[in-house]
């Protein structure tokens, strides 16, 4: 029986990298400060959700 020739490949597409958000530098969170009193003396810092890439890190398309 002849040997068969291995069927030819597609070459692999890889997808675009997205770039990382320049607010959150990628985390997907920012702190804030956070200030209480009269006087709105500084007492630490509060980590949210970062609003310009939603949380997932990546820059969005404009």
């Amino acid at each position: 029986m002849a040997t068969r020739k291995p069927a030819a490949r597609k070459p692999a597409v890889r997808k675009p990298r997205a770039k990382q958000c320049p607010a959150c530098k990628g985390t997907g969170e920012v702190a804030v400060t956070v200030h209480v009193g009269r006087k709105r003396r500084l007492v630490g810092q509060q980590t949210g959700l970062c609003l310009g890439c939603f949380g997932t890190g990546e820059a969005l398309q404009a």
